[in-house]
């Protein structure tokens, strides 16, 4: 059997009812398909919050992403302040290295996986890894409510939980290509790493131990495919997102 991943990555906003139908013809063209994106959708910056929410979220899920990671643009230090800038997206938004700097029991605005399983019943994990914004050395903890964990050692973490029990595991990411290829290299149990943050456009997956690594530019100019095949090599290409 095989799987179709649809990703993009670091959008920044850019991201037009006009692309989205490109995306919804591309969903058509692969009906099986699981649509992901890798962080840093959103117009706000790091310290930003748009008013109103982010509509491109809205867009997102209006077309059917399954789910996507939290980039830096996402966070943000305060509680309230993170909720507003992804509470328009009706799909989870994962993060399995961010944590509370005070766990209280409240229930955290990201996940850290989902479990799919697709109409061929295959079951595909995701955990989303972000780079760590604010950790127990930073000065930033004083103010943040939430704190980072090592991507790496989460990731091993997320392996042992789920490896066992899907066919495919993928780990979407948001912490650059040079940390994908770290990542790879500590956990070779992963089927394939989907990423971003650091808008490198790879028109085929690089594979680093075996594993298939993809990322799919920045602001909107393409959109992936990454196709893989427990009988062949793993494929990928990049689609224009160019509507000019």
């Amino acid at each position: 059997m095989s799987l179709t991943i649809l990703h993009t990555n670091d959008f920044h906003g850019h991201f037009t009812p006009e692309q989205s139908k490109i995306v919804l013809g591309l969903r058509e063209r692969y009906p099986d398909s699981l649509l992901v994106d890798c962080g840093d959708a959103v117009t706000a910056g790091n310290v930003g919050v748009t008013p109103g929410g982010e509509p491109i979220l809205e867009l997102m899920s209006d077309i059917g992403y399954l789910c996507m990671t939290m980039g830096n643009r996402e966070f943000h230090i305060a509680d309230t302040l993170l909720r507003a800038k992804i509470g328009k997206a009706r799909f989870p938004i994962l993060c399995a290295n961010m944590r509370w700097k005070e766990d209280k029991g409240e229930k955290l605005p990201v996940a850290p996986n989902v479990v799919a399983t697709t109409k061929d019943g295959q079951r595909v994990g995701i955990f989303g890894l972000t780079v760590p914004m604010v950790t127990p050395r930073m000065t930033a903890r004083v103010l943040s409510a939430y704190l980072f964990d090592d991507p790496i050692v989460v990731a091993k973490q997320q392996i042992a939980e789920l490896r066992d029990s899907v066919d495919v595991l993928i780990a979407l990411t948001h912490i650059g290509i040079r940390e994908d290829k770290r990542l790879v290299e500590a956990c070779p149990e992963l089927d394939c790493i989907i990423g971003g943050h650091t808008h490198v456009v790879l028109e085929q997956p690089e594979i680093v131990a075996g594993v298939p690594i993809v990322q799919a530019g920045w602001h909107g100019h393409y959109i992936g495919r990454l196709t893989l095949d427990k009988e062949a090599p793993p494929t990928g290409e990049l689609f224009s997102l160019n509507t000019k």
